[in-house]
């Protein structure tokens, strides 16, 4: 099942960006073909201003508005982002609203899909989710780290899901990351 989503997102990445904008580290799509991002983020906000730099990377036109901290519970709620799913800053896409720090191939595959969902989310601050690389330096891969007391320290990689919000407001696992 992990083998034939990585293949489908392969296959849209392939057929948005085309073989001459391939890079050895990034993939980069027209932005042509892909619709603007809009990011409400609290200011200021390091993490969402690295997201927004992170789906720029991929060919994504985005504009940041930076908004009070008080000011985001009302975006929130205006994009009918569930409560229980919320992360820091949140973007609104091609009528979808995307919470969190969501990887850009599960964007882009909404994009292609059209599902009839509200948007998709990764709640809180998954270390090692795009724009979150680089606030946890200890471990490369979904790990936690004991120091020398036993102590637990900080991870940098952990597991996430990227939730799919339907119109009732229901989630379900969309990509697994």
């Amino acid at each position: 099942m992990p083998c034939q989503r990585f293949l489908r997102i392969f296959a849209l990445l392939w057929t948005l960006v085309g073989t001459s904008l391939f890079t050895p580290l990034s993939v980069a799509a027209d932005a042509s073909v892909l619709p603007e991002i809009v990011v409400y983020a609290p200011s200021p906000c390091l993490a969402c201003i690295d997201w927004a730099d992170y789906l720029r990377r991929y060919g994504f036109v985005v504009t940041i508005e930076e908004k009070l901290q008080r000011d985001m519970p009302r975006i929130k709620r205006w994009l009918n982002v569930p409560s229980q799913l919320e992360s820091v800053h949140t973007a609104r896409v091609a009528g979808y609203f995307i919470e969190g720090h969501v990887p850009v191939e599960d964007i882009v595959l909404l994009l292609k899909e059209k599902p009839k969902a509200r948007g998709l989310a990764v709640p809180g601050l998954p270390g090692g989710a795009p724009g979150r690389e680089s606030y946890n330096p200890v471990c490369d891969t979904a790990c936690t780290i004991l120091d020398n007391t036993g102590q637990e320290r900080d991870i940098k990689r952990e597991a996430f899901n990227t939730l799919l919000i339907g119109p009732d407001g229901r989630s379900s696992v969309y990509a697994r990351h």
